[in-house]
C-alpha cells in the first residue's frame, strides 16, 4: 500500500486504482496504531514546518517538471467524480489545485494526526487519502472517489483572501453594486508569485509599441512604420509575443485585430500602475488618458529600464485583482441580461485590468497570449 501511494509522486494523476486502500487510512484517523498516510497540496509558497514526529515520504514545489503535470491530472480526477457535475465545491477545489505549489507526502503515527490536521490549516493545504477521498484542514470530506461530499467540507483560503474579498465587496456596496456572495477569494499574500518587475516592464513596452502602432493605423497622419517603432522603443522588441509579432508584421491588419491591440492601451495603464508609474487606479474604472500614458512610457522606457523598474507591494496588486475579479463578474452578468452597473463602469477597461493583473500573479501560469479571465 505504502508503494502505491509513493506512486504519486512520479508524475501520474490520482486514480481510483491508486487512491484504493484500506478505507480506515480515508478519515481524520488511522486504525490503532496505524499510521496516516497522506497527500498533501499546499498553495503557501513557504511550508509550516513539519515539527512533529511523521515519516517524510516525498517532497516537491513547482520547481520539480512533472508537478505540473501531476495537478492537472489530479484536477481531470476530481472533475471525473460521481456524475462529473460542475459544482461549487468542486469548481473552489479545482482552483485550489491549479494554484498548488507544495506537494508534500507523509505518514503520521496515529497520536500525532492532530498535530498534521493544525499544519495542514497554516499550509493552506487539502489532501488526498488512500481512500481515493480529498479531505480540508479539518479532515471533512470535500469529495470522494463516488463524487459525495460532506456539506460541512471547505476548501481552505487564507485568513487575508477571505478579508480582501470582504473589502472588495464593501467598496462596491458604495458605489452601488452587489456582487454574488458565493464567488470565491482568490490568491493571497502566502501564495503568490508576481511576476518580476524587469518582466513587467518589458511587457509594458511591447504593449506600448503595438498599442501605438495600432492606433496610427486608425490615424488620419498615416500609420507608425515598424521601422520609426524600432528607432523609439528598440527593447519592447525582445519582449512581443507571437500574437504581437504577428500583428506588427501585418501591412494591413484585420479591424478586429487594430481594436484589439487599441485596447491594450488598458492593460498598459494597469502595468504603469503596478510599476509605480501612474499613482491610482480610477474607480469607476474610465478610458486612460492614451496621451499622458504614452508620454511617461516614453520619458520612462529605455534599454535600461526593465532592470531597474520595482513593484508595487504585493498587497496593492492583490487589492486590484480582487476588485477586478468581482467587477468583472459584475459587468457579465449585465452582458447577459443580469444586473446593470452604473454606465461609468466601462466592461472594456475592467476586462483588459483583469486581464493584465491575471498575468501578473501568473494565473494558469499563462503566456501572455493565453491569459484568461474566467469569473
Amino acid at each position: 500500500m505504502l508503494e502505491r501511494f509513493k506512486k504519486l509522486f512520479g508524475g501520474s494523476q490520482p486514480s481510483s486504482t491508486d487512491a484504493a486502500g484500506t478505507a480506515a487510512h480515508g478519515g481524520t484517523q488511522s486504525a490503532v496504531g496505524e499510521p496516516l498516510l497522506i497527500n498533501a497540496y499546499a498553495t503557501v509558497a513557504t511550508l509550516p514546518p513539519l515539527d512533529f514526529p511523521h515519516e517524510l515520504l516525498g517532497r516537491r514545489d513547482l520547481s520539480d517538471p512533472e508537478l505540473a503535470g501531476h495537478l492537472q491530472g489530479f484536477v481531470g480526477y476530481v472533475l471525473k467524480r460521481g456524475d462529473g457535475q460542475m459544482t461549487r465545491s468542486r469548481y473552489h477545489l479545482m482552483r485550489h489545485l491549479q494554484r498548488v505549489r507544495q506537494h508534500v507526502s507523509v505518514s503520521i503515527p496515529a497520536e500525532n494526526q492532530a498535530a498534521f490536521w493544525r499544519w495542514a490549516e497554516q499550509a493552506n493545504a487539502v489532501m488526498f487519502m488512500v481512500d481515493g477521498s480529498v479531505r480540508d484542514p479539518q479532515g471533512r470530506v470535500v469529495i470522494d472517489a463516488a463524487g459525495n461530499q460532506d456539506e460541512q467540507a471547505q476548501v481552505p483560503y487564507p485568513p487575508a483572501a477571505w478579508q480582501r474579498k470582504d473589502r472588495s465587496e464593501s467598496l462596491l456596496e458604495q458605489h452601488g453594486i452587489r456582487v454574488s456572495p458565493t464567488l470565491p477569494p482568490l490568491i493571497s499574500e502566502t501564495e503568490v508569485n508576481l511576476r518580476p518587475a524587469a518582466e513587467v516592464a518589458g511587457r509594458a513596452m511591447a504593449l506600448l509599441t503595438v498599442a501605438v502602432r495600432a492606433e496610427s493605423l486608425k490615424s488620419d497622419e498615416g500609420p507608425l512604420t515598424i521601422e520609426r517603432l524600432k528607432e523609439r522603443l528598440a527593447p519592447a522588441f525582445a519582449y512581443l509575443t507571437p500574437q504581437e509579432q504577428a500583428f506588427l508584421d501585418e501591412d494591413t491588419p484585420a479591424e478586429n485585430a487594430i481594436v484589439q491591440m487599441t485596447w491594450r492601451y488598458e492593460s498598459l495603464a494597469l502595468l504603469g500602475w503596478a510599476l509605480g508609474l501612474l499613482p491610482t487606479l480610477s474607480l469607476p474604472p474610465g478610458i486612460c488618458d492614451v496621451p499622458g500614458l504614452v508620454r511617461i512610457f516614453l520619458e520612462t522606457a529605455s534599454e535600461q529600464w526593465p532592470t531597474q523598474a520595482q513593484l508595487r507591494p504585493a498587497t496593492e496588486i492583490l487589492d486590484a485583482l480582487d476588485l477586478y475579479y468581482r467587477l468583472h463578474w459584475v459587468t457579465r452578468e449585465a452582458s447577459l441580461g443580469r444586473g446593470n452597473p452604473p454606465a461609468e463602469f466601462m466592461p472594456g477597461v475592467i476586462q483588459e485590468r483583469h486581464y493584465a493583473l491575471n498575468w501578473l500573479v501568473r494565473f494558469e501560469n499563462a503566456d501572455w497570449d493565453d491569459v484568461d479571465t474566467p469569473t
